[in-house]
């Protein structure tokens, strides 16, 4: 999955995010904007994990999204 996707869809992408992530507040998720560099160091602030940990977890997330939400196109268009 490519990050630059995901931050050009990220309003698709948040919610889903929001679900997983729930310590996460909505001043944080404003400031990821779907950058992947700013939601490991969230993840990492609010989990108190290692960068390390927070990026597995971050490419995970993403990786077990729908095909159909990965490329954008809802519905299988």
């Amino acid at each position: 999955m490519n990050w630059d996707r995901v931050e050009g869809n990220w309003k698709q992408f948040a919610g889903k995010a929001r679900e997983k992530w729930g310590k996460l507040t909505d001043s944080d998720w404003q400031t990821i904007g779907g950058k992947k560099d700013q939601l490991v160091g969230r993840i990492q602030e609010r989990y108190g994990i290692a960068k390390d940990e927070a990026s597995r977890e971050a490419d995970d997330w993403i990786n077990s999204m729908p095909d159909e939400e990965k490329t954008g196109r809802a519905g299988g268009y």
